[in-house]
Protein backbone atom coordinates (compact mmCIF):
# COMPACT_ATOMS: atom_id res chain seq x y z
CA UNK A 1 0.00 0.00 0.00
CA UNK A 2 3.06 2.40 0.81
CA UNK A 3 4.45 1.89 -1.93
CA UNK A 4 1.32 2.47 -4.03
CA UNK A 5 1.11 5.54 -2.51
CA UNK A 6 5.04 6.70 -2.70
CA UNK A 7 4.02 5.76 -6.57
CA UNK A 8 1.00 7.70 -7.43
CA UNK A 9 2.84 10.56 -5.55
CA UNK A 10 5.45 10.38 -7.66
CA UNK A 11 3.44 10.23 -10.63
CA UNK A 12 1.70 13.78 -9.36
CA UNK A 13 4.78 15.53 -8.79
CA UNK A 14 5.98 14.56 -12.30
CA UNK A 15 2.90 15.79 -13.34
CA UNK A 16 3.23 19.33 -11.74
CA UNK A 17 6.96 19.47 -13.09
CA UNK A 18 5.99 18.74 -16.51
CA UNK A 19 2.84 21.13 -16.69
CA UNK A 20 5.27 23.88 -15.17
CA UNK A 21 7.51 22.87 -17.85
CA UNK A 22 5.19 23.02 -20.73
CA UNK A 23 3.53 26.42 -19.16
CA UNK A 24 7.47 27.77 -19.29
CA UNK A 25 7.76 26.52 -23.20
CA UNK A 26 4.81 28.74 -23.78
CA UNK A 27 5.96 31.64 -22.46
CA UNK A 28 9.43 31.34 -23.68
CA UNK A 29 7.74 30.79 -27.50
CA UNK A 30 5.52 33.70 -27.05
CA UNK A 31 7.97 36.42 -25.69
CA UNK A 32 11.22 34.89 -27.86
CA UNK A 33 9.99 37.63 -31.17
CA UNK A 34 10.39 40.34 -28.96
CA UNK A 35 13.64 39.25 -27.25
CA UNK A 36 15.08 38.58 -29.99
CA UNK A 37 14.30 41.88 -31.96
CA UNK A 38 16.06 43.77 -28.87
CA UNK A 39 18.78 41.31 -29.21
CA UNK A 40 19.35 41.58 -32.81
CA UNK A 41 18.23 45.73 -32.73
CA UNK A 42 20.99 46.45 -29.45
CA UNK A 43 23.81 44.11 -29.66
CA UNK A 44 24.32 42.63 -33.06
CA UNK A 45 24.36 45.91 -34.54
CA UNK A 46 26.50 46.06 -37.79
CA UNK A 47 29.50 48.35 -37.29
CA UNK A 48 28.27 51.85 -37.84
CA UNK A 49 25.34 51.78 -36.73
CA UNK A 50 23.48 53.56 -33.74
CA UNK A 51 20.27 53.58 -32.27
CA UNK A 52 18.46 56.87 -32.08
CA UNK A 53 16.29 56.06 -29.01
CA UNK A 54 17.75 54.92 -25.78
CA UNK A 55 17.17 51.58 -24.17
CA UNK A 56 15.44 52.05 -20.43
CA UNK A 57 15.43 49.83 -17.38
CA UNK A 58 12.62 47.14 -19.66
CA UNK A 59 9.40 46.81 -17.45
CA UNK A 60 6.36 46.30 -17.36
CA UNK A 61 3.81 49.82 -17.28
CA UNK A 62 1.10 49.58 -14.66
CA UNK A 63 -2.41 49.10 -15.15
CA UNK A 64 -2.96 52.04 -13.07
CA UNK A 65 -6.39 53.44 -13.68
CA UNK A 66 -6.98 56.48 -16.13
CA UNK A 67 -9.71 58.21 -18.21
CA UNK A 68 -10.29 58.78 -21.78
CA UNK A 69 -11.79 62.82 -22.67
CA UNK A 70 -15.25 60.88 -22.30
CA UNK A 71 -14.86 59.97 -18.63
CA UNK A 72 -15.12 56.45 -19.23
CA UNK A 73 -11.77 54.29 -17.31
CA UNK A 74 -8.99 53.35 -19.39
CA UNK A 75 -6.13 51.40 -18.50
CA UNK A 76 -2.78 50.57 -20.58
CA UNK A 77 -3.27 46.93 -20.26
CA UNK A 78 -6.28 47.78 -23.19
CA UNK A 79 -2.94 48.71 -24.98
CA UNK A 80 -1.08 45.58 -25.17
CA UNK A 81 -0.53 43.69 -28.44
CA UNK A 82 0.63 46.76 -29.87
CA UNK A 83 3.70 49.09 -30.13
CA UNK A 84 2.85 51.71 -28.06
CA UNK A 85 4.36 55.53 -29.07
CA UNK A 86 3.86 57.62 -25.45
CA UNK A 87 4.18 60.69 -24.08
CA UNK A 88 3.58 63.14 -21.27
CA UNK A 89 2.73 66.28 -21.55
CA UNK A 90 -0.38 69.80 -20.14
CA UNK A 91 -3.87 69.49 -21.64
CA UNK A 92 -2.75 73.38 -23.33
CA UNK A 93 -0.69 71.19 -25.21
CA UNK A 94 2.08 74.37 -26.30
CA UNK A 95 4.50 73.98 -29.29
CA UNK A 96 6.34 71.38 -28.13
CA UNK A 97 3.77 68.81 -27.40
CA UNK A 98 1.90 69.12 -30.68
CA UNK A 99 5.23 69.09 -32.55
CA UNK A 100 5.48 65.37 -30.27
CA UNK A 101 1.60 64.79 -30.99
CA UNK A 102 2.86 65.49 -35.30
CA UNK A 103 5.88 63.42 -34.71
CA UNK A 104 3.48 60.33 -33.19
CA UNK A 105 1.17 60.47 -36.01
CA UNK A 106 3.56 60.51 -38.82
CA UNK A 107 6.20 57.85 -37.70
CA UNK A 108 2.64 55.57 -37.21
CA UNK A 109 1.90 56.45 -40.90
CA UNK A 110 5.18 56.11 -42.19
CA UNK A 111 5.30 52.22 -40.88
CA UNK A 112 2.64 51.31 -44.33
CA UNK A 113 1.00 47.86 -43.91
CA UNK A 114 2.46 47.73 -40.28
CA UNK A 115 0.85 50.90 -39.40
CA UNK A 116 -1.86 48.99 -37.29
CA UNK A 117 0.78 47.78 -35.22
CA UNK A 118 1.22 51.05 -33.73
CA UNK A 119 -0.62 52.95 -30.70
CA UNK A 120 -0.11 56.35 -29.85
CA UNK A 121 -0.95 57.48 -26.57
CA UNK A 122 -0.74 60.98 -24.84
CA UNK A 123 -0.94 61.27 -20.88
CA UNK A 124 -2.35 64.57 -19.82
CA UNK A 125 -0.93 65.21 -16.85
CA UNK A 126 -3.39 68.18 -15.59
CA UNK A 127 -6.99 69.01 -15.87
CA UNK A 128 -6.53 71.96 -18.30
CA UNK A 129 -9.59 71.23 -21.18
CA UNK A 130 -7.49 70.39 -24.67
CA UNK A 131 -9.13 72.45 -27.84
CA UNK A 132 -11.01 71.38 -30.22
CA UNK A 133 -8.55 71.62 -33.23
CA UNK A 134 -6.16 69.19 -31.15
CA UNK A 135 -8.37 66.75 -30.85
CA UNK A 136 -9.31 66.89 -34.10
CA UNK A 137 -6.18 67.04 -35.83
CA UNK A 138 -4.65 64.12 -33.42
CA UNK A 139 -7.73 62.34 -33.79
CA UNK A 140 -6.55 58.14 -33.64
CA UNK A 141 -4.03 59.30 -30.26
CA UNK A 142 -5.32 58.00 -27.04
CA UNK A 143 -5.97 60.94 -25.22
CA UNK A 144 -5.86 60.06 -21.76
CA UNK A 145 -6.01 61.77 -18.56
CA UNK A 146 -3.26 61.14 -15.87
CA UNK A 147 -3.74 63.72 -13.25
CA UNK A 148 -1.66 63.13 -9.52
CA UNK A 149 -1.75 59.30 -11.69
CA UNK A 150 1.51 57.12 -10.04
CA UNK A 151 2.54 55.71 -13.75
CA UNK A 152 3.55 59.12 -14.48
CA UNK A 153 6.77 58.34 -12.31
CA UNK A 154 7.22 55.40 -14.67
CA UNK A 155 8.81 57.53 -17.56
CA UNK A 156 12.56 58.11 -17.11
CA UNK A 157 13.55 61.15 -17.96
CA UNK A 158 17.11 61.60 -15.78
CA UNK A 159 18.49 64.63 -16.04
CA UNK A 160 15.49 66.39 -17.83
CA UNK A 161 11.71 66.88 -18.06
CA UNK A 162 9.98 63.50 -18.92
CA UNK A 163 7.77 66.22 -20.79
CA UNK A 164 10.91 66.43 -23.35
CA UNK A 165 10.56 63.02 -24.48
CA UNK A 166 8.30 60.40 -26.15
CA UNK A 167 8.69 56.55 -24.91
CA UNK A 168 8.26 53.48 -26.51
CA UNK A 169 5.94 50.41 -25.16
CA UNK A 170 6.68 46.99 -26.43
CA UNK A 171 3.53 44.57 -27.03
CA UNK A 172 4.08 43.09 -23.70
CA UNK A 173 3.33 46.01 -21.80
CA UNK A 174 7.29 46.85 -21.24
CA UNK A 175 8.91 50.60 -21.56
CA UNK A 176 11.64 50.10 -23.38
CA UNK A 177 12.89 53.17 -25.34
CA UNK A 178 13.29 56.51 -24.71
CA UNK A 179 13.85 59.80 -27.65
CA UNK A 180 15.45 62.17 -27.24
CA UNK A 181 14.50 66.03 -26.84
CA UNK A 182 13.24 67.28 -29.80
CA UNK A 183 12.98 63.72 -31.22
CA UNK A 184 13.14 63.31 -35.19
CA UNK A 185 10.08 61.85 -36.55
CA UNK A 186 12.22 59.79 -39.44
CA UNK A 187 14.97 58.40 -36.87
CA UNK A 188 12.20 57.26 -34.86
CA UNK A 189 10.42 55.89 -37.99
CA UNK A 190 13.86 53.85 -38.76
CA UNK A 191 14.09 52.60 -34.70
CA UNK A 192 10.52 51.46 -34.87
CA UNK A 193 10.65 49.74 -38.30
CA UNK A 194 13.66 47.62 -37.14
CA UNK A 195 11.77 46.47 -34.03
CA UNK A 196 8.45 45.68 -36.13
CA UNK A 197 10.49 43.75 -39.28
CA UNK A 198 11.99 41.31 -35.67
CA UNK A 199 8.95 41.27 -33.91
CA UNK A 200 6.58 38.52 -34.20
CA UNK A 201 3.91 39.75 -32.28
CA UNK A 202 2.07 43.18 -31.92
Amino acid sequence: MANHLETREAAYKEAISSGRLKMLMVFLVCASPVVASYVSYYFLKPDGRTNYGSLVEVKPVSATPLALLNGRAFSMSELKGKWVLATIDGGACAEACIKKLYGMRQVRLTQGKDKDRVERAWLISDDEALSTTTIREYDGTRMLRAKNSPLLKEFPAPGGRVEDHIFLIDPLGNLVLRFPKDAEPARIQKDLSRLLKYSRIG
